[in-house]
């Protein structure tokens, strides 16, 4: 998938509508548009990568910051009896748009396994 045509890439860029919860010079949050848990929310790297099998080295902050992020909204979303980070690889992992992202999952219990 092309940069041009990544929802979240136009998400990004301020030509999709979305809820946003935060954004800085390296990342997005967003609502889900399609949730599974009474809050979910995508945490979004402002650069266009397809799968975290396109990270090197230097994206180690990156994804750091990631986590970071989705932590701070599970607290500012009051999520004190847990929450869900989940990132997924490739269609056979369940990723379903092909641009890195982190889900954040709260607001109800989470099963496990999860699918």
């Amino acid at each position: 998938m092309s940069e041009a045509s990544c929802v979240f890439c136009k998400i990004v860029r301020g030509e999709i509508d979305a809820t946003l919860l935060h954004r800085d010079d390296g990342l997005v949050a967003f609502r889900d548009l399609s949730p599974k848990a009474p809050f979910h929310a995508l945490v979004v790297p402002t650069r266009h990568l397809e799968t975290l099998d396109e990270l090197e080295e230097g994206d180690a902050d990156l994804v750091g910051r990631m986590l970071l992020r989705g932590s701070a909204l599970a607290r500012e979303q009051g999520l004190t009896g847990g929450y869900r980070l989940v990132l997924n690889c490739g269609p056979d992992g369940g990723q379903s748009v092909f641009h890195v992202h982190l889900h954040v999952l709260g607001g109800r219990r989470m099963t496990w396994p999860p699918g």
